[in-house]
């Protein structure tokens, strides 16, 4: 088994040393740092499995560095304050702050090795670290959403009350709902929503005293919403807060008789909307760190410094994705980035790597010229396919082919992927409308879709359905 590692903090050189001398020899593995920088820097590589922090230092002081690592989500180890002038003030202050102990100096010896290993053992029972609501940011946008939570939180003692987080897909509306979780509560995030039909009390039954998160409820069926309904107004005989998110207008879903409206009504007494990651991108440096700190943690995989224009780069960039999109790219520059640092380039490698997909076709050209009479086949399927396709281009706008002659195929493929993709859903339900007379249920049965979805995707289209 490998040796424990602890990490040693203190500007005065005979201490450092000193201490790093007897928990050598305790077989324990001892990093030095003489001042709150070169802690940092150590902190951000590796995580130790304890700390011994010296309060007065030269640069940053002892509880200004706690304090720094419990708000950008780095306290996930313990701490022991050390001090020669401590107070009993000093020693409350770090403990509230997230320091598992405090040594006055000189520190005998059997005082140190029983703190060491009580906060050894302690470690041990920390959770793993995870993506939290402290990583989203420090921004204007994300400290009002926390002082909101912060709010929402603090009525809980009279009431849980459901909570409606209203954000992009991807936004981090999970963390907000981790956020309003009490500490040793239980958690459940629902992922099959049949039981809300079925049996809605039991999933209370099961998550007493703690958060229950329902995410994209716009996906629910009409039976669904009714059971959670149901499961929101019992919630407090349980004493469950019910935390439910959604990418969808639920008001313009509920005006089309897509939603509920007493359900809507019961989630809208508490609402908040979660900004979309283009809205706080200020936040996107500390986030990219807090994200490969995490990766260190969770899975190992070793720490990559960015340098400042790879930063300013995922700074700059889009993300439709949101935070998720954010994560994934993050992980993939770890694994793949070649250099002692991820630099600029390998941030546009990785946001562009699929813009090249067009030029490895172009570069292709030969090999499928070879295979012509397969090419001439299904260039013959596909223009079959689109006489009737672009028949029902124009029977949407209302004209219908001329003497035989076969339509073209209406998409503009110099267009954004999106609303080339919308352009062909239109054709696609145009073209089984028309062969099913508009006959809903066939419709649904043939697109693979539920009913509910179906009509919402019919709507967004702007396709109308004859009676």
């Amino acid at each position: 088994m490998a040796s424990k590692h602890i990490l040693v903090v203190d500007d005065e050189i005979g201490i450092r040393e000193l201490l790093r001398d007897i928990l050598q020899d305790e077989g324990y593995s001892v990093q030095l740092a003489e001042n709150a920088a070169a802690a940092r820097a150590a902190r951000l590589h590796e995580r130790p499995d304890v700390v011994l922090l010296d309060i007065w230092m030269p640069d940053c002081d002892g509880i200004s560095l706690l304090k720094e690592w419990a708000n950008n989500a780095l306290l996930t180890m313990p701490v022991v304050m050390m001090s020669g002038h401590g107070t009993i003030d000093t020693a409350v202050e770090a403990t509230r702050i997230g320091a598992f102990d405090f040594l006055e100096k000189p520190i005998a010896l059997q005082k140190l090795l029983k703190t060491v290993g009580a906060a050894l053992k302690h470690g041990e029972q920390l959770p793993k670290s995870e993506m939290t609501l402290v990583n989203l940011g420090k921004s204007p946008i994300v400290v009002a959403l926390k002082d909101r939570l912060d709010k929402i939180a603090g009525s809980s003692s009279i009431s849980p009350g459901p909570v409606l987080l209203i954000g992009p897909k991807g936004c981090g509306a999970e963390l907000c709902a981790r956020y309003l979780q009490s500490q040793n509560t239980p958690w459940l995030q629902l992922t099959e929503f049949g039981q809300l039909a079925s049996a809605p009390l039991d999933i209370l039954e099961t998550i007493r005293d703690g958060v229950l998160y329902i995410t994209e409820i716009a996906d629910l069926s009409k039976t669904e919403q009714k059971g959670l309904l149901l499961l929101i107004t019992k919630s407090d005989k349980y004493n469950v807060r019910v935390v439910c998110s959604t990418s969808e207008n639920l008001p313009k879903l509920q005006a089309e008789g897509l939603f509920d409206h007493n359900l809507l009504q019961a989630l809208s007494a508490v609402s908040l909307r979660v900004p979309a990651l283009d809205e706080h991108k200020e936040d996107i440096p500390d986030l990219a760190v807090a994200i490969a700190n995490l990766q260190l943690e969770l899975a190992g995989i070793e720490y990559r410094e960015f340098d400042i224009a790879a930063l300013n780069g995922l700074r700059n960039a889009n993300w439709p994705g949101d935070l998720a999109q954010l994560d994934a790219v993050i992980r993939n520059l770890i694994q793949t980035s070649l250099g002692e640092k991820i630099t600029l380039d390998d941030v546009n490698r990785i946001m562009h790597q699929f813009d090249d997909a067009s030029i490895d076709n172009t570069q292709q050209g030969n090999s499928y010229q070879k295979q012509g009479s397969v090419v001439q086949n299904a260039s013959a399927e596909w223009h079959s396919e689109n006489a009737y396709l672009g028949s029902s281009t124009n029977a949407l706008n209302g004209q219908h082919p001329h003497n035989g002659q076969v339509p073209q195929l209406d998409i503009k493929l110099n267009q954004p992927l999106r609303e080339a993709r919308d352009d062909f859903e239109r054709l696609y339900f145009a073209h089984h409308l028309k062969d099913v007379t508009n006959n809903m249920s066939k419709l649904a049965e043939i697109a693979g879709l539920e009913r509910t979805h179906l009509y919402r995707k019919l709507k967004q289209l702007g396709i109308k359905i004859k009676g």
